[in-house]
Formats: C-alpha cells, structure tokens, sequence
C-alpha cells in the first residue's frame, strides 16, 4: 500500500516543477522584452576632420590613342624588272642616299647602249649637214658678187639661194633630232638609276615587303618594296569623344602612358586637332594629334597609349576636400549663401545636426560644386556656379582655375570650431586647391560619420528610461 502511494506522488511533483519552469521561463522573456536596450535615434553624429595637406591637383580629358612615326616614307620601285638584292635588313638604321636594293638592270642597261648609238650617228650628220651648210653659203654670196657684175643669170642665183635655205633648215632639223634623242637618253638613264634604290631621308627600316627574286611591275603604279621611318620622333593618334572635344586645346598640356612603360609618363603639348571625325558603333570621335621626342627608341609605331589632357592643374599647393567647401557666391561676394551653422554658441561649440540640416547641407553642398542638377530654376548644364549660369572657368595656364568664394569650418581647439572664408583655385572632383585662408597642418570639417543607430520599439512612456545595452 505504501509502495502504491509513492508511485502515484512522483508525476504529480513532476508536473509542478515543470509549470514552474515554464512560468519562470515566461518572467524571463517578458523581462527581456520590456527591458530590451535600444540606442536613441537622436545619437550623436560625429564630425569627419580632415587636414590641410599640400599635393598636386589635375583635372584630365582621358582617351585611348596609338603611337606611329612623325615621318616615315614607303620606298618603291620606279622600273620594273627582278629585285636582284635587298642590302638591308628590318630595324636597321640607315643615312640618306645610302644603297637599299637593286633591280636587274639587263633591259635598262640596252636601251641605253642603244639610245647613245643612235645619238652618235646624229652626233656624225650634224658634220656632214654643217659641211653642206657652209658650201651653200659660200656659193650663194659668190653667186651675189657675179649677179651685181651681171656675171650669172639669175636663176644660178636664185638656185644658190635656195640651197642655202635647204641647207639651213636640214641642220636645224638634225639638231632637234639630236635634242630628242638626247632626252630620250636621259630619261633611260634615269631608268637605269631607278635599278639601284637608295634611302630618301634618314631613319630605320621598319617594314620590308619585298623579297629577293621577286618581279617587280612598276607599270601601274609603284609596288612598294620597303618602309622607312624617323622613330627619333612620334606622335600620338588619340581619339577623343565629341563631349570632351570641347575642352582639348591646341597647345594644352597632355601626357601619356603605356601598357609596357610601367610609371614612365611622357609629356607633350597637342600639335593639331583634326576637323573630320570618325564614327565606330555610333561613337563620333575626333583625332588629336601630338608629337614626343623618342631618343631613347622606347617607343615603338602601334603601340597603346592611355593619353591625359591636363584641362587645369596646380602642383605643390594647399589642399583640403571638396567636402568641406559651402561656396559663396561670386558675383555678390558681400553677401553669401546660407550656410550650415555648425556652432552651438558665440564661442563656436559644435552642436549635434538634425536630418533637415543634413538635407540643407547636401542640398548646399550640390550647388556649390555644380553637379548638373536644376538651379535656381534655371535648368540643366554642367557645371554650374551658385546663381546657375554656367562656370566659364578656363585653365589659361593650366596651372590655375577662375578662383572661387567658400567657407569651410575650422578646428580651433577640441569641439571647437570657427567659420572661415577661403579662396579656391583649381578643384577636382575629389580635392580643391586654397588659395588663401587656411594654413598647412589646419583641421576642417569635411563631412557627417552617421553613427549606427537601432530603432526604439513603440511602448508606453516609462520606457524613455531604459538601460542602454551593455550597461
């Protein structure tokens, strides 16, 4: 009986110890639930410093471009006939005037001999024809003293006469057969010389075409034999897009890289910027052309060159970001536009920024450095300045921009700050150069770090004291 009642108690304290548990269990997750630690939407934001440093600013046009040879020449054959030797090899340097190939010169060698053959023959009846010539004379003028005596009839006379006549105009044709025959001479001659081929102008041998054997026909037009080049001197083919056109220059400063001249950069000034465009898959792009010295042979014809037009640049100046910039306006320098008020007293303390600041700032912020956005009502550009005409800023010496009006906030000491005025000069879209107003080393605000922030569950209004977590 005793061994029944134990058996029958044991579940019944099982089960209380388990709704026990279940209850604590439930305290526990109600406990969590209304004491859960949440961060304040309002966290501090924190102020991004940055630092005036001094470096270099550039603003690029970038396109991609092609090297060849400044000069270069094709050689060809003027004669046909078999190319007998080719003296030169590809990459040789060569002077000009100096051997490069010669043409079997059989034929050409013929009529020559030829040619001056029949000149001789003329040359011999010129002798006999200035023979007749003076005979002629010489009968007619004794002809005329016995007509004045009355001596001769006058049909001997008149014959005399007329055989003078007949002998000066053989001599004269003779001589003009003679000058025929001795252009032609000259003209085979010619051809003759064209069977040895020598360099036009000075450079290296970059192309041969021909080969050793090879028959030339010349009749139709030149066949090119081998090509010449002065890589002493290149120039770059790049191929500007029709939206960046606008801003390359004749005589702007440019520089270039290639794919196996690792950091090397070369720099040059454009010569020329071609009117007649090329379009490839609907793309219009314009060629602009500059030259390099290439003394070193470091460049080779068809290499890639990833080419910069420097639009404006200053080297070695005052530098703080773009972020840290509320311009001002230009045109009315006494009165700017409204700015961020990053104080919190008279004496400068920074004060936590709601989200309407944030926006105004941004919103600021997007004016000043002209982003393409609508203006003051005024439309769609480009760059524009803060009254939304459009910023005719030239880079004349390509080492300054139309220097500008802004503000930025400085740090004076910890948590305080003061609103300065500066002057800009050339400004990337990253970094702008300070003309004046601030010093190297100097600490200004250049954006808002957002902190990470949880959003509070919606509860009754003792919850505004909770603990925060992980205290």
């Amino acid at each position: 009986m005793t061994e029944k009642t134990s058996t029958t108690s044991q579940p019944s304290f099982i089960i209380r110890f388990r709704w026990i548990g279940i209850f604590i269990l439930i305290i526990a997750a109600a406990a969590y639930y209304f004491f859960m630690p949440v961060v304040n939407e309002q966290a501090t934001a924190v102020k991004r410093l940055s630092t005036v440093i001094r470096t270099d600013i550039e603003n690029t046009v970038t396109a991609a471009g092609s090297l060849t040879s400044k000069d270069w020449v094709e050689i060809g054959a003027q004669v046909s006939g078999q190319l007998k030797t080719i003296s030169v090899e590809v990459g040789d340097i060569v002077k000009k005037g100096q051997l490069l190939a010669e043409i079997d010169a059989t034929v050409q060698v013929a009529q020559v001999n030829a040619s001056r053959a029949s000149l001789d023959a003329l040359k011999s009846q010129q002798v006999s024809r200035e023979s007749t010539l003076k005979l002629a004379t010489l009968t007619a003028e004794r002809q005329g003293r016995m007509m004045k005596e009355k001596a001769t009839s006058e049909q001997e006379y008149d014959q005399a006469q007329n055989d003078l006549i007949e002998a000066k105009a053989s001599l004269l044709q003779l001589k003009a057969q003679i000058a025929q025959s001795e252009a032609s001479l000259s003209s085979e001659e010619a051809e003759l010389g064209y069977t040895n081929i020598y360099a036009s102008m000075d450079g290296t041998i970059v192309s041969i075409v021909a080969k050793e054997g090879q028959t030339l026909n010349a009749n139709n037009e030149a066949p090119t034999i081998l090509t010449i080049a002065d890589l002493t001197v290149m120039t770059v083919e790049a191929e500007v897009s029709e939206a960046d056109i606008g801003k390359v220059k004749n005589n702007m400063p440019v520089y270039f890289s290639t794919l196996g001249g690792g950091s090397r950069r070369w720099n040059s000034k454009v010569r020329q910027i071609l009117p007649t465009p090329t379009v490839e898959n609907n793309v219009v792009l314009y060629t602009v052309l500059f030259d390099i010295d290439n003394a070193d042979k470091a460049l080779l014809s068809q290499m890639t060159a990833q080419v910069f037009f420097v639009t404006s640049s200053a080297n070695n100046v005052l530098t703080i970001p773009v972020g840290a910039l509320t311009y001002i306006d230009n045109n009315n320098e006494g009165s700017s536009k409204k700015a961020i008020n990053v104080g919190n007293s008279d004496k400068g303390r920074m004060s936590n920024m709601t989200d309407d600041q944030r926006r105004e700032m941004r919103a600021e912020r997007i004016k000043g450095e002209g982003r393409g956005k609508l203006v003051n009502g005024k439309g769609r550009g480009s760059r524009r300045d803060g009254e939304g005409k459009r910023n005719k800023d030239t880079a004349a010496n390509y080492n300054r921009s139309k220097p500008r009006n802004a503000t930025v906030s400085r740090e004076i000491s910890d948590g305080i700050f003061e609103t300065v005025k500066v002057r800009i000069g050339v400004a990337s879209r990253i970094s702008a150069e300070v003309i004046s107003g601030l010093n190297e080393g100097d600490k200004v605000v250049s954006g808002i770090i957002q902190p990470n922030t949880v959003k509070p569950k919606k509860s009754s209004k003792s919850e505004g004291n909770r603990i925060p977590r992980g205290l």
